[in-house]
């Protein structure tokens, strides 16, 4: 018992130290080239949003709404595989989620 109970308490730690290497990561993602660039956190928060002038036409909004979207999901793509292989390496590829982990 007393075993398990360290080994519990390890992958508390192991957790809270792949959160905190989330939480510090960051990641971008890009669309038009680069016209529209997204930075991310490794928890998902946004960091900043950056559009070239040159994406901006008050003819064509579509476009630049179409550009911060695929720059968005770039980012978190990014971010999920990150949080996968950072939360991965602590529960073994287990999905602990619905036991608060």
């Amino acid at each position: 018992m007393q075993n398990l109970m360290a080994q519990a308490q390890k992958m508390q730690q192991l957790a809270a130290a792949a959160e905190a290497d989330l939480a510090a990561a960051e990641l971008t993602g890009n669309a038009g080239g680069g016209l529209v660039t997204v930075v991310l956190t490794g928890l998902g928060e946004v960091k900043s949003v950056r559009i070239d002038p040159k994406a901006v036409d008050p003819e064509d909004i579509e476009s630049l709404e179409d550009l911060v979207t695929a720059a968005f999901r770039n980012a978190a793509e990014a971010q999920r595989e990150l949080a996968e292989e950072k939360r991965g390496a602590v529960t073994g590829g287990l999905d602990l989620g619905m036991l608060g982990f």
